[in-house]
């Protein structure tokens, strides 16, 4: 006996072929997610089994729904909306009812699609068909109607007559059927249009035909049935999204500055009290906790950021966790599971790449911190880097709490430098520094009074020699050119001197 549950059936199989593009038109993102993903998600509380019907790189849909908890059933060829029908057949061969629904139609929303069922279900029609009204129904299927107000049919717009344009009722995709009295009628439906495919809406048609009532409810929302059928349409459809989360965060407590110019994705949260200035993407599942500040043209993904940090503008966080009071930028980059404690501090031009900073700690200026962990209070100097990769594997650096690392140093892992110890600015540090000692490691510098007037004065020197013609030519002779060149050597060797001498052992 068929079950009173009723299945839903996402029709995901066709190509798109006005979105000129080579992934199948299900698969392309609007508000943050895939097309079809939308609809599953959609669909998912009604309470029955969601069946896909895939068939155009059926292999990446069937990977995107299947977690999700639907099913997927193979059609192939496609030859169209009936067809899939005809396909689907024996996976709903135990419901007395189905839910059919686009796979390009992401703006739908459960409660819609439960209010058809329900209509469906208390009028007893053999059908029940969402519409909507368009002030420009162009490029939709007219839902032409008896006087009582039953559908008589859906009439395609290249089909359709002047009387006919002029309706402004169109037809969604998405119908309610009781299958028994659908399953007849599939085997009767003809090609005979320019695709050469069976569509679902003759159904419609044939049921009126045999005495059926074909009903239909009208979505309160028309851009509920929003389909996605070019590139302007997809856009559209993903600025609804947008600006659907965008007021639900502000009705939260959120405060967006210009929130026509933010992109935030579904599955993002926000704290109350948190500022979100213009331009700001957040994207995947991050999380933003109660009076964060973003900054103008920041960017982050898949990131947690605790209550009261701030992010500067201009910065850009990709997998990775801000403690609380934490201050990132201007032009930051944290990645690969950065980790930044409590009341630290990362500055402009920083990279933090799998690194951790403790509690209070600082690297302010220009530095590369890459597969390193640094100690509660320290202090990272403008230019050091973390000389993590030697070519075949990534490599750590360990520094302790309470250190100090001078400016331009380069730490070459693996290295560990200790508590409270200090390296001198400019140093390349290759071993380990103990606890609380001075790491040193560059050459000594050698100072020569007087020897930039020295180096000025010949430079005037060469250039006058260079200029001044020889008599009766245009060109310097051959002995100017004899002369330029034998001072050529003897500042080579000058200068060669002066490096072997500031090259002394030292004592």
């Amino acid at each position: 006996m068929a079950s009173e549950k009723m299945a839903t059936l996402i029709l995901a199989a066709g190509k798109g072929t006005r979105l000129r593009s080579r992934r199948a038109k299900v698969l392309h993102r609007a508000g943050g997610r895939a097309l079809v993903e939308h609809v599953v998600r959609a669909a998912l509380p009604l309470g029955g089994p969601v069946f896909v019907v895939i068939g155009h790189q059926a292999k990446e849909v069937a990977a995107l729904v299947e977690p999700l908890g639907a099913q997927t059933i193979l059609q192939e060829p496609q030859q169209g909306t009936g067809h899939a029908l005809q396909v689907a057949r024996q996976a709903l061969a135990g419901f007395r009812r189905a839910l059919v629904v686009p796979g390009d139609a992401p703006l739908v929303r459960t409660e819609t699609l439960a209010a058809l069922a329900a209509k469906h279900r208390a009028d007893g029609a053999a059908a029940m068909l969402l519409t909507a009204v368009l002030d420009d129904p162009t490029g939709y299927g007219r839902i032409v109607r008896e006087k009582d107000g039953a559908v008589r049919a859906i009439i395609e717009q290249k089909s359709a007559n002047e009387t006919e344009l002029a309706i402004r009722e169109i037809n969604s995709g998405m119908y309610c059927f009781t299958l028994e009295r659908l399953w007849g009628l599939l085997g009767e439906l003809r090609p005979e249009n320019v695709h050469r495919e069976l569509y679902l809406t003759d159904v419609v048609a044939l049921l009126h035909r045999l005495g059926e009532r074909v009903s239909a409810q009208t979505a309160e929302d028309p851009k509920e049935i929003l389909g996605c059928n070019t590139r302007g349409e997809l856009a559209e459809v993903d600025r609804v999204f947008r600006r659907r989360k965008i007021e639900a965060l502000m009705a939260a407590g959120v405060t967006f500055y210009l929130p026509e110019t933010s992109l935030v994705d579904p599955d993002v949260e926000i704290g109350a009290d948190t500022i979100i200035e213009p331009c700001v993407e957040l994207l995947g599942a991050t999380r933003l906790g109660a009076g964060v500040t973003v900054g103008t043209g920041s960017v982050i993904a898949d990131s947690t950021i605790e209550d009261e940090a701030i992010v500067r503008p201009h910065s850009l966080v990709v997998a990775s966790r801000l403690g609380r009071g934490v201050v990132v930028g201007p032009f930051a980059h944290l990645r690969d599971g950065a980790e930044i404690a409590d009341g630290a501090r990362v500055g402009n031009y920083v990279e933090v790449k799998k690194s951790r900073l403790g509690k209070g700690a600082k690297a302010m200026h220009l530095t590369y911190l890459g597969d390193a962990t640094v100690g509660r209070d320290t202090n990272i100097g403008a230019g050091t880097i973390t000389c993590n990769y030697d070519g075949v594997r990534k490599n750590p650096t360990t520094i302790g709490a309470r250190v100090f690392i001078g400016s331009g140093t380069e730490l070459v892992a693996p290295v560990e430098i200790g508590d409270g110890a200090y390296v001198a600015a400019g140093s390349t540090i290759t071993e380990n520094v103990p606890a609380d000692a001075l790491g040193i490691a560059r050459a000594r510098q050698v100072t020569k009074p007087g020897w930039a007037v020295e180096r000025r004065s010949k430079m005037a020197g060469e250039k006058s020699v260079a200029a001044k013609p020889s008599a009766g030519s245009s060109t310097p002779s051959n002995g100017a050119k004899g002369e330029t060149s034998s001072r050529q050597p003897g500042q080579v060797r000058g200068r060669k001197a002066a490096r072997a001498k500031s090259r002394r052992p030292r004592r």
